[in-house]
């Protein structure tokens, strides 16, 4: 698909490097038509030789990705055509991470709001993250509704944070700030919000001027882990808990109380936590 022809990413592209901005009013719900555009451009940028680093950002500076869509629990079959096109033992919000996670390209976030859930997860799944100090927030907050991440959190954690502190996240379900998140090692720097853009332009135009081969032998000699018994264990028990009760009645009651509403995400934990079961 051309550049121009997306209709929820825009795209630039210049010395190797492709900015991906992430326009899905109103907070950057992760639906059908964003998961499939970014997988279609995904797809094709790996067989682009001239692309050396990804970098995705938001045009929202509230937020970067707020969550998978809630509203898919009255569309059960919205995803069907990824859960066909998953590689066997993913369901298709892992199958989503994994696309990023083995891309060919370097792979940067530039966070400068908050990323919950399935966008915390996109964000655990870039080789890179950045994010601003006092604005970018990262949190899992599935647990409010009744489920545990079922995107690849409870694996792509474990390489960036202990046990302790993947439990405090995803049990805890509140918003880590970009400084704690540093901290923890869920993101590789929290930078003042006036430095951010320049340092990541600057890395990524740098990565991408790099001599012919560099990045693939870098990106080859610092192993991805094999995921794949985690991942069918996280599935097996996200899927068991959605199946509850529970999960479906919290998920109605968010949206009832405006959730994925500006207003509703600002302050999501607080409002699934007043939730009656």
């Amino acid at each position: 698909m051309p550049d121009t022809e997306y209709s929820r990413l825009h795209i630039s592209r210049a010395n190797g490097v492709a900015t991906i901005t992430i326009d899905s009013p109103p907070v950057n719900v992760l639906d059908a038509v964003l998961m499939r555009e970014m997988r279609c451009f995904l797809f094709s940028v790996r067989a682009d030789e001239s692309t050396k680093v990804l970098v995705f950002q938001s045009a929202d500076p509230e937020y970067f990705i707020a969550h998978v869509d809630m509203t898919l629990i009255d569309d059960p079959h919205a995803f069907d055509e990824f859960v066909r096109q998953a590689p066997a033992g993913l369901n298709p919000f892992q199958a989503f991470g994994e696309l990023l996670r083995e891309q060919p390209r370097v792979t940067i976030v530039k966070l400068t709001g908050v990323a919950r859930g399935g966008g915390a997860e996109f964000v655990s799944a870039a080789d890179m993250v950045f994010a601003s100090e006092g604005r970018a927030g990262l949190a899992q907050c599935e647990a409010l509704m009744g489920i545990i991440p079922g995107g690849g959190a409870t694996q792509y954690l474990s390489a960036r944070m202990t046990r302790g502190r993947m439990l405090e996240v995803i049990l805890g379900a509140d918003v880590i700030n970009a400084t704690t998140a540093e901290r923890y090692g869920w993101i590789n720097r929290a930078l003042p919000a006036a430095e951010l853009d320049g340092f990541v332009d600057r890395l990524a135009r740098n990565i991408a001027a790099l001599p012919e081969g560099v990045i693939a032998a870098a990106k080859q000699a610092v192993p991805l882990a094999d995921l794949r018994e985690g991942f069918l264990r996280e599935n097996d028990l996200w899927a068991s808990l959605f199946a509850r009760p529970a999960a479906e009645k919290l998920v109605r009651g968010a949206l009832k109380a405006d959730a994925q509403t500006k207003d509703g995400e600002r302050n999501l934990e607080d409002l699934l936590r007043r939730l009656d079961l």
